[in-house]
């Protein structure tokens, strides 16, 4: 787990068993990782080593709205529920950290424990404290410290820290995203529109090639979110065949967002899709408001998002959430929802949930 500055500062503090003041660190910061699963996280696995497991649990509940299959998080949410003594919750957090981590050994070695002291009393018997804090999730090791490593670099040779600084500069970048698959051949870009059929969108000969061009910049800055519109324009289009399929294989390369990495910046509000739903097709967006109507199955969690009526003052529109996992929603505070847009036929839009967020900061 990468970690910024303030984050890596806190763990390190707490991996020096300064649990206090690293949770102090993280607590200042608050309002600047509002909805961030690393700061959720960070703050739990600090607050369960500390001893704070009421607070451990509630940062665990808000980094698993934002990322609900995270082994290290499952780790800490069994844990928890082994202390209160259920091993049904607790057994079931650990098959599921095996099914994906199948060497993990924490999750091995609990279910071990509990198949051994199978027996509630035997079980509170081996809980100690320090057996117990054997099955917590690490703490992420924090980021380097650059300073101090320029500095100790800068005592060795100058030709020493110019290799250190570029390799530095080298691993810090993020990983390029392949693009040589993806770009127009001469014969798409000088056909490249379709000559008959009905169409959505219609587009001049320069558009087609212009808007596959466009996307795949955004693409290559992870924009997935403005890229996908212009993929979906062309898609609804007249655009020749062969730009189409490009456009489907750059989408299938595109990544589900997180609170923590969502670009607000590309952000569709409720109006721009609803004025033209097609080309928002499969967008994610994060959209404040109200539950109603909520419904839990077996299968899944439903609700009506009330968009914009977060303040109780404005109703933008409704649109029906569905969530294929457990997710815990309160009909009575405000909320946010990160979902994707899915169309019917008759393009009526329905957001299938991704993450969920709330807080009373969304009160204020």
């Amino acid at each position: 787990m990468k970690l910024d500055p303030i984050l890596s500062k806190a763990a390190r503090l707490a991996r020096s068993k300064k649990y206090e003041l690293a949770l102090k660190v993280l607590k200042d910061e608050e309002d600047r990782y509002l909805g961030s699963f690393k700061y959720y996280y960070l703050y739990g696995v600090i607050s369960l080593y500390s001893g704070a497991f009421t607070d451990a649990l509630k940062s665990f509940n808000q980094a698993r709205n934002i990322k609900i299959n995270d082994p290290y998080l499952m780790l800490g949410m069994a844990v928890l529920y082994l202390k209160r003594m259920n091993t049904v919750q607790a057994v079931n957090y650990y098959l599921d950290v095996q099914e994906i981590d199948q060497k993990n050994k924490i999750a091995k070695r609990a279910l071990a424990v509990i198949r051994k002291h199978s027996d509630s009393q035997a079980l509170s018997d081996w809980m100690t404290p320090e057996k117990l804090a054997k099955l917590f999730p690490p703490i992420p090791f924090p980021g380097v410290n650059v300073k101090a490593v320029v500095a100790s670099v800068l005592i060795l040779t100058a030709a020493v820290v110019l290799f250190f600084g570029i390799s530095y500069k080298i691993r810090s970048m993020p990983s390029p995203r392949p693009s040589a698959q993806f770009i127009l051949s001469t014969e798409e870009r000088n056909a490249p529109l379709e000559t008959d059929g009905p169409y959505m969108k219609t587009l001049k000969k320069d558009e087609a090639a212009g808007y596959y061009d466009k996307a795949l910049s955004l693409f290559k800055e992870y924009r997935d979110e403005a890229a996908k519109i212009y993929l979906n324009t062309i898609l609804a289009s007249n655009a020749s065949e062969g730009i189409k399929n490009k456009a489907r294989l750059l989408f299938s390369y595109m990544e589900v967002p997180g609170f923590d990495n969502f670009k607000t910046s590309d952000n569709p509000s409720y109006q721009d899709v609803i004025s033209e739903p097609a080309v928002y097709r499969d967008v994610y967006v994060i959209w404040k408001g109200m539950a109603t109507n909520l419904e839990i199955t077996d299968e899944n969690v439903r609700f009506i998002l009330l968009v914009g009526y977060d303040t109780r003052k404005i109703l933008e529109g409704t649109v029906p959430v569905v969530y294929k996992n457990p997710i815990s929603v309160n009909t009575e505070r405000p909320l946010e929802v990160l979902g994707k847009i899915t169309l019917d036929e008759r393009m009526n839009i329905t957001l299938e949930g991704a993450g969920l967020h709330q807080s009373g900061k969304l009160e204020n």
